[in-house]
């Protein structure tokens, strides 16, 4: 019995022999690098400005502002994988308006200054989630926001539906403390205002993914 395994053991060595060893290698590594689950995948989201919107709201005395910004562009690269994240999302900030002629070039000319600083740019670099092919996720989004000549780190978090063909909503709400960030609070003696304002931030995009860059 013992010495009819041994020969069988040794028939199955034979296909263990280095010239098959070399002719199968190379191969095998082909197969192993190709698979499509052990291919590193990065998303891009494209975001469509036409469809997208930037809503704040700033308490004040007697009332409530609200007012808009217009999304000028916006395209950002991540491996969920990986957690890293990159691109930009580009807000026009000499679109800002809440309705008031006055009231709009006073945070323009003494606020933000928007003549100087015309844009407002959320760069990412990190990301935390993954984004489901169908239904409702929670993403969140590291990076840096560009305000005013400023750069100040923030997480942004996401609630995203997915839709069909890669469309996606996605939408967050944060706040910003533009007095403590260097801008100037617009309260007069008779009009006080909150020194934080609230972003309501409504993307809409495509969601594609391919072979991640090295």
């Amino acid at each position: 019995m013992a010495r009819a395994r041994r020969i069988k053991m040794r028939r199955s060595l034979r296909f263990l022999s280095p010239s098959l060893i070399r002719a199968t290698l190379p191969v095998f590594l082909v197969a192993f690098f190709l698979s499509p689950r052990l291919c590193a995948q990065e998303s891009v989201f494209v975001l469509d400005s036409a469809k997208s919107t930037l809503e704040f709201t700033l308490g004040a005395t007697m009332h409530t502002v609200h007012g808009t910004f217009k999304v000028k562009s916006g395209e950002i690269h991540f491996d969920s994988t990986k957690g890293t994240a990159s691109g930009a999302i580009l807000v026009d900030a000499l679109s800002g308006e809440s309705n008031n002629e006055g009231r709009d070039k006073k945070m323009h000319q003494e606020v933000l200054e928007s003549p100087k600083f015309s844009e407002i740019l959320f760069v990412p670099s990190r990301v935390e989630g993954t984004i489901a092919e169908q239904g409702t996720s929670q993403v969140a989004v590291t990076g840096v926001m560009k305000l005013h000549g400023q750069d100040h780190a923030m997480t942004l978090n996401f609630a995203v539906q997915s839709g069909i063909a890669g469309q996606i909503q996605a939408t967050t709400r944060f706040s910003v403390p533009y007095v403590k960030w260097g801008l100037k609070n617009p309260s007069t003696f008779l009009l006080h205002v909150t020194d934080t304002v609230d972003v309501d931030v409504h993307a809409s995009g495509q969601l594609s993914s391919g072979p991640a860059k090295h």
